[in-house]
C-alpha cells in the first residue's frame, strides 16, 4: 500500500503556518508500514486541488488530505472531492448535532457558512470530529481510497488516532520496523571515525540493501544510521532489521557507537 499526502492550505504556501501535519502523518504511516514516496502543498484552488489528485492518484492507492474543511468561502476541499469522486452532498444528523452543541457552548449563533461544515459525501465513512467542528471522512472508490482530514492539528491528530488508525490496520499489507544506530558525536571521536562519508564507506554494500533498508545521516551531534525493515508482522520484520544491526556492528568500531535502539 502507497499513500501520498496532499495539504491544503494558501497560507502553507506563504510560509505563514509550518506544515506540522505532513510530517506527523509521514510518520504515522510509516509506523503502519503504509509508505509514502510523495507529498503536495497546493493552495485554495479547486482546480488546482483536482490537478493535484490526479497526480496522486498516478502514484499512489491512497491520497490523505489535510485541510479546507472550515465554514469560510476559501474551505473548499470537501466540495471539490464530492465533485472529483461524483458523490452527492448529504447533512450528516449526527455531524450537525455535534456542531450544535460545540456552537452552544461557545455561544455562537448558527450560520450558513458553519451549517457547511455537516454537509459531507454520500456513501462514505464519516470521521467525527470530538475536537472542533468539521467532520472528515473516508472514500473509496475504483481501488482508491481518500482519507480528507481537518487542517488544525489539534483536531487532526485526535481524529487520525480515534478513527484513521483501526482502518488503516485492516488494509495495510506490511508492517516497517526501523532501529537506530548512532555514533559518537564529534567532540568524541575522530572526524574520520562518524562522519557521515566514512561511515558510508565502511558499510559499503549494505548501503544497497532492498530489505532491510540502511542509510546514513548526517546529524551535527555524529552520524545516525537507520536500518529500516519491512515484513507480514512486526515480529518478522524486527528479526530482520535485528539481523543486519549486526552485520552493521561487525563493521563499526563499537567503541564508537553511542547506542543502538528501536526507531519510535
Amino acid at each position: 500500500m502507497t499513500a501520498e499526502l496532499i495539504s491544503v492550505g494558501t497560507e502553507i504556501l506563504l510560509g505563514n503556518i509550518v506544515n506540522t501535519n505532513a510530517q506527523y502523518l509521514a510518520k504515522k504511516l510509516a509506523d503502519l508500514g503504509i509508505e509514502v514516496y510523495y507529498q503536495t502543498v497546493v493552495g485554495d484552488n479547486p482546480e488546482r486541488i483536482r490537478s493535484a489528485l490526479d497526480i496522486a492518484y498516478s502514484r499512489a492507492q491512497m491520497v490523505i488530505l489535510t485541510g479546507g474543511l472550515g465554514p469560510t468561502k476559501d474551505d473548499l476541499t470537501k466540495e471539490m472531492l464530492i465533485s472529483y469522486f461524483g458523490k452527492k452532498p448529504v447533512l450528516d444528523q449526527t455531524a450537525y448535532e455535534m456542531l450544535e452543541q460545540h456552537l452552544k457552548e461557545l455561544d455562537v449563533p448558527m450560520s450558513d457558512g458553519l451549517r457547511k461544515q455537516a454537509i459531507v459525501p454520500d456513501d462514505s465513512m464519516i470521521l467525527y470530529n470530538h475536537h472542533g467542528t468539521a467532520p472528515g471522512c473516508i472514500m473509496e472508490q475504483d481501488g482508491k481510497v481518500c482519507i480528507l482530514l481537518p487542517g488544525p492539528p489539534k483536531e487532526m491528530k485526535p481524529m487520525f488516532e480515534e478513527c484513521c488508525e483501526r482502518y488503516l490496520n485492516g488494509i495495510r499489507d506490511k508492517v516497517f520496523v526501523s532501529m537506530n544506530i548512532k555514533m559518537l558525536d564529534f567532540d568524541h571521536a575522530p572526524v574520520a571515525v562518524v562522519g557521515e562519508a566514512p561511515v558510508a564507506d565502511a558499510l559499503g554494500e549494505l548501503l544497497d540493501s532492498e530489505n532491510p533498508t540502511v542509510a546514513t545521516y548526517a546529524k551535527d551531534d555524529g552520524c545516525l544510521i537507520r536500518v529500516t525493515a519491512s515484513a507480514a508482522d512486526r515480529e518478522e520484520a524486527l528479526a530482520l532489521a535485528n539481523a543486519m544491526v549486526e552485520k552493521c556492528r561487525a563493521i563499526l568500531k563499537e567503541e564508537y557507537i553511542r547506542y543502538i535502539r528501536e526507531d519510535t
